[in-house]
């Protein structure tokens, strides 16, 4: 079971603001697009969300941006889930730069469970809470992703 996931890609230019760097607009979907790849690496694709009746909707982002990432840089983004309850899952990022694992931006997600027809929150399907171990600490989240890594 993997409980931390890292998403790796290089910054593309169309990612650059007026300011020179990434666009803190492109923070969330890097997040958004390193959550999806997390739980389909595990088997939780789409489809699997829609029979199961149940899909992820964002209620809250925080962001804190600590340095700028630019252009053509390698980008390692390690998320996990801190915590799975009734309808809610808190999942946290780190966004670092591969070249000297500096530390980017430090992020979470409430994200909430739903009924795709209603809309209405419902409560997390018990074969997804079984897939994936909770890691409530930021320390712990990076002990594993480095043992991943070899």
């Amino acid at each position: 079971m993997r409980s931390v996931y890292i998403h790796d890609f290089t910054v593309p230019e169309s990612a650059i603001d007026v300011n020179g760097h990434a666009s803190n607009i492109e923070y969330v979907r890097w997040m958004q697009d390193a959550a999806t790849s997390h739980t389909a690496s595990e088997g939780w694709s789409l489809e699997r969300y829609r029979e199961s009746r149940a899909v992820w909707v964002a209620r809250t982002h925080t962001i804190d941006y600590l340095r700028p990432a630019f252009a053509g840089e390698r980008i390692e983004l390690y998320t996990w889930i801190a915590s799975l309850n009734d309808c809610k899952s808190r999942r946290k990022y780190l966004v670092t730069r591969s070249s000297d694992q500096a530390i980017l931006a430090r992020a979470e997600t409430l994200w909430i469970c739903v009924d795709p027809d209603s809309g209405r929150p419902r409560r997390v399907p018990e074969e997804f809470i079984g897939t994936f171990d909770l890691i409530p600490e930021e320390a712990d989240a990076l002990r594993i992703a480095r043992a991943i890594q070899g």
